[in-house]
């Protein structure tokens, strides 16, 4: 790697804030950057390819250079670049959409609002829960309830709904009227001899003594990820969302399901929700509904949710929501080319044949010395590296075992995401083959025999330390 004079090495470390990097770190080693990719695999400007294990960050669902998707994009570019939705403004691809994601819905769904990503989805759901119980006359009924580990985006109120300590530390987080319950991770939280069952029905109850001492009357809504994405790949424990729901539904609670990851096949199935019988109110969208080509990401309403806030914008006179970019026709067009892909191509049938390979490679994986629990469903999984499998004691988080497994892995040609608490995400895109997972787990075994090495020099280290204080 160049990283002087007037490399683009050299100007990234000059110009660019990278997000979710450690700067100073990166000032050292300087970026990968990425100049082409194709089907599965990226290409670096050193003409080295990889595996993009992780979809870019688990949206490229396509893959690289999907021709359909270019041409929707090109030929609507050509017919309309830009228009908004403000104002009663509207254009056919913001509608079109908006129709097939309702008609696409397994519950009865309403209305659509569009936005450019994630966080600004969720985003829009905190100010939406608001608004919708002013509207109801409930102007106390406002707390949200989002869950430790979960991951609702970046801006101030999703990272709010975030429940992960970096994305608030210094940046004066979270923000009033946001609450976290328990983390659905069996491994790590259940006590000695407890069921998933069992493990389920104490988060349950947990959640209920939760609203009860905040007061029934003051909290809004519950959201949850279907499987927990960023926060380490967690998958809920048998019946959680049956026992979860049943407490929501009591005390009167809006059930949001940010369906970013887990939406459009992710699971096995179209969404995450149908995999862990969820039955929501509000279900947020983005990354595979354009396979990441555009920005774009929706909001999608029962009409009981839908119905107070459109007859409160006659009152108020306007609903004082929106962006510049809200349902942008070129996104609209690719996401529309994208829904009609998964459709003809049968991606859910595609992926419930090969996910069975990539799961029970991640499951083998389980009975490395370093491998505390390997865990996933459907196209999404990850092993988490322990310093003792017995205890399940981790790691010290300065020792970076995580990080430099996931450097090992790219060593290997396979780019994974190495996430907080030594955990190693995949997330491939949804048209990954066989010979390919075959590939990524390949990989990932001689990164993980790479990293057990590496691992063993530190009780050497250890060692001197403790003759040389002697």
């Amino acid at each position: 790697m160049t990283n002087s004079g007037n490399s683009p090495e050299s100007r990234d470390i000059a110009r660019l804030l990278h997000p979710y990097t450690n700067m100073v770190a990166h000032a050292d080693q300087g970026p990968m950057i990425v100049t082409e990719g194709s089907g599965v695999h990226v290409y670096d400007n050193e003409g080295r390819a990889y595996i993009e294990a992780l979809a870019g960050l688990w949206c490229t669902s396509l893959g690289f250079g999907e021709p359909r998707l270019i041409a929707a994009a090109t030929e609507q570019m050509r017919k309309l670049p830009y228009y908004h939705l403000f104002a009663s403004k509207s254009h056919g691809p913001a509608i079109e959409l908006a129709d097939r994601l309702v008609e696409m819905m397994p519950w009865p769904m309403q209305r659509v609002f569009f936005q450019n990503s994630g966080s600004e989805a969720n985003d829009t759901v905190v100010k939406l829960v608001w608004y919708y119980n002013n509207a109801l006359g409930r102007p106390e009924k406002k707390k949200i309830i989002s869950r430790l580990k979960g991951y609702h985006g970046v801006t101030v109120a999703s990272a709010s709904l975030t429940g992960l300590p970096y994305c608030h530390r210094d940046f004066d987080l979270p923000i009033a009227n946001i609450l976290h319950t328990d983390c659905p991770h069996h491994y790590h939280y259940a006590v000695a001899g407890e069921t998933e069952e069992e493990f389920a029905t104490r988060l349950a109850d947990n959640l209920e003594a939760l609203i009860l001492d905040e007061g029934p009357e003051t909290v809004a809504a519950f959201i949850a990820e279907p499987v927990m994405g960023a926060g380490g790949v967690i998958v809920p424990p048998k019946t959680y969302f049956e026992k979860i729901q049943a407490v929501c539904r009591k005390y009167d609670l809006l059930v949001i399901a940010d369906e970013v990851i887990c939406g459009f096949g992710r699971t096995g199935n179209m969404f995450g929700s149908e995999t862990f019988g969820i039955t929501p109110d509000i279900v947020v969208l983005a990354k595979a509904l354009s396979s990441a080509y555009l920005p774009i990401s929706a909001v999608v309403m029962t009409e009981e949710v839908a119905a107070p806030v459109c007859e409160n914008t006659g009152r108020v006179g306007v609903f004082g929501h929106g962006y510049t970019y809200s349902g942008h026709p070129v996104a609209a067009a690719v996401a529309l080319e994208t829904l009609n892909i998964y459709e003809e191509r049968d991606i859910l049938t595609h992926i419930r044949q090969v996910a069975p390979v990539m799961q029970e490679g991640l499951r083998e994986l389980a009975d490395h010395p370093l491998v505390g629990e390997a865990r996933g469903v459907g196209l999404i999984g990850a092993v988490e590296m322990v310093r003792d499998k017995a205890t399940r004691a981790k790691f010290d988080a300065a020792r970076g075992v995580g990080a430099y497994c996931g450097a090992r892995v790219q060593e290997h040609g396979v780019i994974v995401r190495p996430l907080s608490g030594d955990v190693i995400a995949l997330s491939p895109p949804l048209i990954i083959k066989e010979d390919e997972i075959g590939q990524i787990l390949a990989a990932m075994r001689a990164g993980l025999d790479e990293t057990w090495e590496w691992v063993q020099t530190f009780d050497v280290e250890q060692a001197q330390s403790a003759e040389t204080a002697a």
